[in-house]
């Protein structure tokens, strides 16, 4: 079953076959997570999120149509749940847990890599939520102008601006750190 894509697990499990729902839970709980920690900025709040990502994604998976892929379906529920909650969890300003692959294995890079993350992350932090969300599902989760519409609600236009906007306020943010010639930006 670990070979199939998505929208034909969805299916198993819609026949009956709930046990391997664990399959979808295993390919997303660490991008749900993320986007958990993105809302609620500490690890607790985050496993809660996932838990309940999950949970509403299975009771709601009758509704999944397949006219997108899957992945984009379930990233759209876990965004709805924290734009839902986030007044109801305590912002502490954690950045714990965030994770940035490294593709370098010398010592010194890597901790000029880890720095960097920090304050790259830092700075996203302090960036106001429309411009983050954007910025997050455009660079971090690789989603289309298009499908970050659907998910917010925020027209194209007006996504391509806060992304233009984010990223205009980060350099500003990140001017004068060693983060300030990041190669992303």
């Amino acid at each position: 079953m670990e070979e199939q894509t998505d929208e034909q697990i969805v299916k198993h499990i819609l026949r009956g076959n709930n046990e391997i729902f664990r399959i979808i839970v295993a390919r997303y709980q660490k991008q749900v997570f993320n986007i958990g920690l993105r809302f609620f900025k500490n690890e607790h709040d985050s496993y809660d999120f996932v838990q309940e990502v999950f949970i509403k994604a299975f009771q709601k998976l009758n509704t999944f149509k397949g006219l997108s892929p899957f992945r984009f379906w379930l990233l759209k529920i876990a965004y709805n749940t924290g734009i839902n909650n986030i007044k109801v969890f305590k912002n502490d300003g954690s950045i714990e847990g965030v994770i940035v692959p490294s593709l370098e294995k010398d010592p010194e890079k890597k901790h000029l890599e880890e720095e960097v993350r920090m304050i790259l992350l830092d700075a996203i932090s302090k960036l106001p939520e429309r411009y983050r969300i954007c910025l997050d599902f455009y660079f971090f989760y690789g989603f289309s102008y298009g499908e970050i519409s659907d998910m917010t609600g925020y027209p194209v236009n007006t996504i391509k601006s806060n992304v233009f906007r984010a990223k205009k306020e980060l350099r500003s943010i990140l001017s004068g750190t060693i983060a300030e010639d990041y190669h992303e930006l």
